[in-house]
């Protein structure tokens, strides 16, 4: 099983559906031509889908911030904090630090970068490591390179 779709309430869904084309990189998928509501492909061969929801919708007027979580290859992921800060979205880890360093959260273990949407919605790049958990460590992802022996990125 995997999650299939997931849908946030937004401010305005142009800004939004800007936002996740050009900065985030998902697909255009859908625009309910009816309803304030625009659907984007997150991934390949239509695995996942968010949905925005602008404010006129029963979804979209119940707004609150939400954490969005997008699973990514680790070359993306070190690769995006970069890209990101270029396109002035400030990255931050784990600890809400700002950096452009993936953190590691050890009990998964996972790496992960963290910035906001226009809505002020967390959005995680998410990279699962294969080395073997570690519970008590949440760090830098060069610190954990460095635990556990590795090199390079």
């Amino acid at each position: 099983m995997n999650l299939y779709e997931t849908h946030l309430a937004v401010r305005k869904t142009e800004t939004s559906k800007a936002f996740y084309l050009e900065i985030v990189q998902l697909r255009f998928a859908y625009r309910d031509p009816k309803r304030d509501i625009v659907f984007l492909w997150i991934g390949d061969n239509r695995a996942s889908m968010l949905g925005l929801w602008g404010p006129d919708t029963t979804y979209g007027s119940q707004f609150h911030q939400s954490h969005l979580a997008i699973a990514v290859s680790l070359s993306e992921l070190l690769s995006a904090g970069e890209r990101l800060n270029r396109l002035k979205v400030r990255t931050y880890d784990f600890a809400r630090t700002e950096t452009t360093e993936p953190s590691v959260i050890g009990w998964m273990p996972s790496a992960q970068l963290y910035f906001r949407d226009p809505d002020g919605h967390t959005i995680e790049f998410i990279t699962l490591l294969d080395e073997a958990p570690d519970a008590e460590f949440i760090g830098s992802l060069s610190e954990w390179k460095r635990r556990t022996g590795q090199s390079g990125g």
